[in-house]
């Protein structure tokens, strides 16, 4: 018996056939490290399911569907959406700029209606699917063009300037990691990669000077020695560490957490929600979070590899770095191992938007997975 061609037969699948195709082990893997979020927010709540567990439930809810959407989309349609989703996220971004939300210093939200959305979370996933479409069909050699190059950089810089100027330190780094690893993967020359290295380590002083704010700085000087104001500008990271070495091996046992039910811990149901999962599960349960997270990121690379075109796999690429790049963030900033600069951990700290973008990024990831045979001609890469 012969069988159409995959390629072929995929244009003609209903719904039904494409959620088959849905990585479901996949979903179970987001739904499980979700869970685990769910819990550690119910848990610092002082075991209720508000303000925080029960609107991240809805949340996640919502997410969930949102990626099965996000799925079922052919991959070419998500290609040619790239740059006008570029764009509504760069508007947002100099909207929140002029008249953003102000919050602890820093103006990150916009109100639209009853929602405040947080326009750099979705820049993120933006500039993965724009820097992926402007990529895709370049060749090692017309990716390392100046011109090439240069426009490339603009993609990325630019919001990176928006969301610098909120200020947001953590999200900016993001944004520059995402767009540097997804010029790297597309084969950027070793000549322009060690030049810009040197570059940024003869700019630290000047942005030093010039770019961080009064906090930003503190914030470094206290990662260098925070027991030098642990009263003040230290407590955040002190109480941190506290609160993982004491959850020790095994941790001191679910909604048994001192340092968020006792409110020592700062910010516990967003950036240092980690420290609270450390606390009352331990180094073992902090461990298998980290595996499960660790699967995610392989399942995300298996996808990407098993695609045909390259904008598809740049853009499951992306996905998976920008994953990963949160928890590296999160997990290195909570333990004193970098300065703080307020990135949650994906799924588990609380967050609408985050949660949504998160979420969102995973559609992607799932719609190159099923749409992985479609092949996309490289005249279908230009600016245009």
């Amino acid at each position: 018996m012969t069988t159409r061609p995959y390629a072929a037969a995929r244009r003609t699948l209903s719904i039904t056939d494409k959620l088959f195709e849905v990585n479901w082990g996949l979903v179970l893997l987001i739904t499980i490290i979700a869970s685990a979020g769910f819990a550690m927010l119910y848990s610092v709540a002082g075991a209720h399911l508000w303000p925080w567990a029960g609107p991240q439930i809805l949340r996640f809810m919502i997410g969930f569907v949102v990626l099965l959407v996000v799925a079922c989309i052919d991959i070419r349609v998500w290609m040619s959406l790239a740059y006008p989703a570029y764009a509504v996220s760069l508007l947002l971004l100099i909207v929140v700029v002029i008249a953003g939300h102000v919050g602890k210093g820093a103006e990150r939200w916009v109100t639209l209606g009853p929602l405040g959305l947080q326009p750099s979370e979705l820049m993120k996933v933006a500039l993965i699917l724009a820097l992926s479409r402007f990529l895709h069909g370049k060749s090692v050699e017309e990716v390392s063009k100046p011109l090439n190059l240069g426009l490339a950089l603009a993609i990325i810089g630019i919001p990176a300037v928006f969301v610098v100027l909120q200020p947001n330190l953590g999200t900016t780094l993001i944004i520059l990691a995402d767009g540097a690893s997804l010029l790297f993967l597309a084969g950027l020359s070793w000549w322009w990669i060690g030049p810009a290295v040197g570059a940024v380590v003869i700019a630290v002083p000047t942005a030093w000077q010039f770019v961080l704010h009064d906090y930003q700085k503190r914030r470094v000087m206290t990662f260098l020695d925070p027991e030098s104001d642990a009263l003040g500008a230290g407590w955040n990271i002190t109480q941190a560490k506290i609160a993982i070495g004491s959850g020790g091996m095994t941790g001191k046992g679910f909604l048994q957490g001192t340092q968020s039910r006792l409110n020592f811990l700062p910010e516990k149901q967003t950036d240092f929600i980690w420290t609270s999962l450390c606390e009352e599960f331990g180094f073992v349960g902090a461990v298998a979070l980290l595996i499960l997270m660790a699967v995610v990121i392989y399942y995300g690379v298996t996808i990407a590899m098993a695609a045909r075109s390259q904008f598809a796999r740049l853009l499951a690429m992306g996905v998976t770095l920008n994953f990963f790049f949160y928890i590296l963030i999160n997990a290195s900033m909570v333990m004193g191992l970098i300065p703080v600069v307020g990135i949650p951990m994906p799924l588990i700290s609380y967050g609408g938007s985050a949660m949504l973008s998160v979420m969102f990024g995973f559609g992607l990831l799932m719609s190159v997975h099923v749409h992985r045979q479609v092949e996309i001609p490289r005249l279908s890469g230009g600016i245009i």
